[in-house]
């Protein structure tokens, strides 16, 4: 055992992992910068929608009823056994940008490499969406709960899901993503000005 542990270093393997992990939690920790102008995130969220509306069957109707939406068009997710995500978006209520935020979590387990994803964060309830709004950093699974949506037959929104206040949705490359949780994601508010 000995042996292997001295291999592992000698070979910077453990080294490189060390490093890893303090670049993304250093990136983590430290915040998002606001790399992105207002108008290049508004961009991006257009884009993100799109993709929404022809994903989703009668996704654009379904977010034109909803009280608020938060997209995140990229969300980067990269780590070596700790991990790190973290990427910024818009809020837009009755289709027009009114706040925008940042976004960031960290996992610890079994992962290495980089994913990007996007985030729709749906607010069904008008509570909820103010609650959000005069939070100064809202955290999943502490401030509130997101229920994750899954599709059914042809793309339909699953009705079971839409009984929850605020319900998100998260694409890969691959199309909409099951298997995951919003737990200690953290939203913050931007100032943009």
């Amino acid at each position: 055992m000995t042996r292997r542990i001295g291999t592992w270093c000698r070979g910077g393997h453990l080294v490189a992992a060390l490093v890893g992990a303090i670049v993304v939690l250093s990136g983590w920790l430290s915040g998002p910068a606001s790399a992105g102008s207002a108008r290049e995130i508004d961009t991006s969220v257009d884009e993100a929608l799109v993709r929404f509306e022809k994903e989703v069957k009668d996704g654009k109707i379904f977010l034109e009823s909803s009280k608020g939406v938060l997209v995140f068009p990229s969300v980067l997710k990269g780590g070596l056994g700790i991990g790190a995500e973290e990427g910024e978006g818009a809020l837009r209520i009755a289709g027009k940008t009114v706040d925008y935020y940042s976004t960031a979590a960290a996992s610890i387990g079994l992962q290495a490499g980089g994913q990007v994803k996007t985030v729709f964060v749906v607010f069904l309830e008008e509570g909820a969406l103010k609650r959000f709004r005069e939070s100064e950093g809202w955290k999943a699974g502490v401030d509130g709960s997101i229920a994750l949506v899954t599709l059914g037959a042809g793309g339909a929104i699953d009705t079971e899901t839409l009984k929850d206040p605020i319900v998100g949705f998260v694409f890969g490359q691959k199309g909409l993503m099951y298997n995951l949780t919003f737990e200690v994601t953290r939203f913050t508010k931007l100032d943009m000005r």
